[in-house]
């Protein structure tokens, strides 16, 4: 599992064409600035147009080429010819709301562009004798890319250096187990390093990348696998199919049946056709997540896939990494206790060589770096990465005196039989929450697959850990919102307990260690569900424990740094990095907070459910009317009366008692968890109301036809009727509106208000075609309507008795 560090990669001959002398990119200097240059003239670079969003294009046709804007678009056309201007607004609605939503959406993809770019990783790329940091698009053919643990391989290549050079390629082959790799092996774009490090020549740029395409649909912005939205179509699916039928039995009642004036005949068509279509739920929750999206990027948190923000919201246990998400990255050695009477000089010169022998430490050795630096005599003959399945690293010396060591350092508890004397020490330090690595000389070559087998204890070299400011707060939010936080750590378990307990984490005290977790998924979901702390875990068991807790139908979030966390990150329902996590961690997560800061996880909870809770509420305010306008049109045919409505009428009542309070309600605060089957909880409310609201309504007309004689009585009959009609969405509205605030009050009388303007201001009534005639009518209208307000309160409490949630 080693390989030599002096690999002279010059000497190496080109695999294709042995006896021919290797190519300049060979070299260890990478590339010269003309050779780069001609590459580009050429054509040969790493130019794949990678979008964190749709283009603007995409934005524009996706607004307008909608469906039911096609349909709109075709019954507004029709009204500007045969009517008044006034039963023309529901289009001008249309293109406003269209507007609007063309508009949230290029503000999302500007964060969102921005954001991705902050996030992005920069390659490590050799060019003239020098390293330095590039984007991934102006990598060119032949360019020699250094790696090192948690780099992700940006483009394919050939391996030119190795020095325990381990890679993940799960992601493209589905193995889970990683790859050592030797000069002259194939480097896939996609995979990522695990342990150790090299370099690599790219062979293949661009479009002609293996995981090229993958890459570009990963990171793109994305509506799909929402139930939300799912939810939304299966809904729209089935008013098409009510709508067309009765929109025809309409058209055929109004322009045949009824011999009326025919463009009154076409207006109230349209009117009767137009209000079912719920054109605003679409548009409404496109906006609902673009201002999602805008407002975590503003804390810096990047949504890579839209709907991690809905997935985050249903969430009911989150998985947290101690490292990096508990603690920050920073370490400091606080004590070197030598063992076995080991020279206390002697043990700091090791850690100093070891030090030096890792050319990208990981957080515990570069503590010891900042502590003990490098004495510049030993020499590192060879290295072993430290790889967290196996929770040690090492190298081999030549110490300058003739004398050779092979040196360990890792987990106490791994490199040491159980029993050992030291251990007790270890688990007293262990449980005031520090961190403990032993020193160990091993008996055997570095190479040797049994090197940790009876290696000499010489020192404890124990570490302070930094606990993140904020941790505490955003666990004690968890525990609040009933959304159980579990500690998943490759560290040992009693340390892991304590930094858990300081934190005040319920369950700290109860830590289990990993190794003695059982391996059947049943009995392991149980030890998960009992406990919250868990130490000594393999990068494959944090992957097992994702998936038990899902086979016990939890939604699980998972957060981490780490390349030991990119495995359970993917398996999880939402995967959340750091943005100063492994490039790995970044690709795979939904969710990169890249403030490195815990407390906007909360922030990303709170906004899902927010967006899903206020969709939910007003989609049903959406459907009522989708429900009621289907079931009054088939009355309408099957009674063979004129239609009551103008377009202007129901555009009135969409204003006041659906558009405007839908808007303010769909962005109010809201704590409440994401409940599934969204189809099912709007609909079992939306139907009842409906029919509610359809029945008042035909019977305030009925009685109005047979009151109201003469001249103008059909404007008669239709200004109680939208009385009658609006009172009642007013009541739902008003149901909906609930539990009420200071806000919530206002918004629902502001619209009973504005209602009783149009009534009251003439140039309104004649604009809106509504005046009420005599004063018997219209108060039985509102009588009608009091007793439908009375029985849909009493079919919602049956409702939420009959089918809770």
């Amino acid at each position: 599992m080693t390989q030599r560090a002096n690999i002279d990669a010059g000497a190496e001959l080109d695999p294709v064409h042995p006896m021919k002398p290797p190519e300049p990119a060979r070299r260890a200097g990478g590339l010269t600035t003309a050779e780069v240059a001609e590459r580009v003239a050429r054509g040969e670079v790493n130019d794949v147009p990678v979008r964190s969003s749709r283009s603007t294009a995409e934005i524009v046709r996706g607004n307008v080429f909608t469906r039911f804007n096609a349909i709109i678009g075709v019954l507004w056309a029709v009204m500007l010819v045969v009517a008044p201007i006034q039963d023309s607004l529901f289009g001008f609605v249309i293109i406003a709301n269209t507007g609007i939503g063309i508009i949230q959406e290029m503000r999302a993809k500007k964060t969102l562009d921005s954001l991705a770019v902050i996030g992005e990783a920069k390659p490590t790329v050799r060019r003239d004798g020098a390293a330095a940091e590039i984007p991934t698009s102006e990598i060119v053919l032949d360019d020699v890319i250094e790696l090192g643990p948690g780099d992700k391989i940006v483009v394919d290549g050939e391996t030119v250096e190795a020095d325990g050079l381990e890679v993940d390629e799960s992601l493209l082959t589905g193995e889970a187990d990683p790859v050592l790799k030797k000069p002259g092996d194939k480097m896939m774009s996609g995979a990522f390093v695990v342990a150790g490090g090299g370099a690599f020549t790219a062979t293949r740029v661009g479009r002609e990348a293996y995981a090229a395409q993958l890459a570009e649909e990963a990171s793109r912005f994305t509506l799909v696998h929402s139930e939300l939205r799912s939810g939304i179509s299966t809904i729209l699916k089935y008013v098409t199919w009510m709508m067309v039928p009765t929109a025809l039995g309409l058209v055929i009642s109004q322009l045949v049946v009824k011999d009326n004036n025919i463009k009154d005949s076409i207006a109230r068509t349209v009117g009767g056709i137009v209000p079912m279509i719920p054109e605003g739920l679409v548009l409404l929750t496109s906006v609902a997540f673009a201002i999602g999206v805008i407002r975590l990027g503003r804390q810096q948190c990047l949504v890579q896939e839209l709907p991690a923000i809905e997935g985050l919201a249903r969430v009911d246990v989150v998985c947290l990494d101690k490292t990096g998400t508990l603690t920050e990255g920073g370490m400091d050695v606080t004590e070197l206790r030598p063992l076995n009477g080991a020279d206390e000089t002697y043990i700091r010169t090791v850690l100093g060589a070891l030090g030096e022998s890792d050319p990208r430490p990981n957080a515990s050795l570069q503590a010891i770096i900042d502590a003990y630096p490098d004495s510049e005599v030993w020499r590192c003959t060879e290295s072993l990465p430290f790889s967290s399945a196996r929770k040690y690293s090492g190298a081999a010396f030549s110490e300058g005196d003739g004398e050779n060591s092979v040196w360990l350092l890792g987990a106490p508890d791994v490199l040491l039989e159980p029993g050992d004397p030291a251990l007790s020490e270890i688990d007293a330090l262990n449980e005031q929450g520090l961190r403990v690595l032993l020193l160990a000389r091993a008996c055997r070559e570095l190479d040797d697959p049994a090197v940790a087998s009876d290696a000499e204890a010489s020192a404890l070299v124990v570490l302070e850990q930094r606990l993140r400011p904020d941790a505490a707060d955003t666990l004690s939010y968890f525990e609040d919102q009933n959304v159980k936080a579990k500690v998943i750590s490759g560290d040992n378990a009693v340390s892991v307990g304590a930094v858990a307990g300081k934190l005040g984490l319920p369950g700290a005290a109860d830590t289990v260690d990993a190794r003695r977790l059982p391996t059947d998924q049943a009995e392991m979901a149980d030890m998960l569900d009992a406990n919250s702390v868990f130490g000594r875990v393999t990068p494959q068991q944090k992957r097992d424990m994702v998936a038990a807790l899902q086979s016990r139908g939890h939604t699980v979030a998972m957060t981490g740094d780490g390349v030991n966390d990119v495995l359970a990150l993917k398996d999880a329902d939402i995967g959340v990095s750091m943005g100063s996590g492994s490039e790995a961690t970044r690709a795979v997560a939904q969710i990169v907070l890249l403030n490195n800061s815990f407390s906007t996880l909360p922030s990303v909870v709170a906004e899902g459910r927010r967006v899903i809770g206020n969709i939910t509420r007003v989609a049903t305010l959406f459907l009522t009317k989708t429900v009621y306008s289907v079931l009054l049109a088939v009355l309408v045919v099957c009674s063979q009366v004129e239609y009551p409505f103008l377009p202007r009428h129901l555009t009135l009542l969409s204003t006041f008692t659906i558009g405007i309070p839908a808007f303010f309600l769909a962005l109010a605060p809201n704590k409440e968890r994401a409940k599934p089957h969204f189809v099912r909880r709007v609909m079992r409310y939306a139907i009842p109301s409906g029919v509610i609201a359809a029945v008042a309504t035909f019977v305030t007309y009925m009685i109005a036809r047979a009151y109201y004689t003469g001249p103008g009585e059909l404007d008669a009959e239709t200004s109680v009727t939208t009385l009658t009609l609006f009172l009642v969405s007013m009541w739902v509205l008003a149901i909906i509106a609930r539990p009420y605030t200071w806000w919530r009050i206002v918004l629902v009388v502001s619209m009973g208000v504005a209602f009783l303007l149009v009534l009251a201001v003439p140039w309104l009534q004649h604009f809106f075609a509504l005046k009420l005639v005599g004063a018997v009518l219209p108060w039985a209208g509102v009588g009608i309507a009091a007793v439908a307000s009375a029985v849909l309160e009493v079919a919602w409490r049956w409702v939420g008795r009959r089918w809770p949630d």
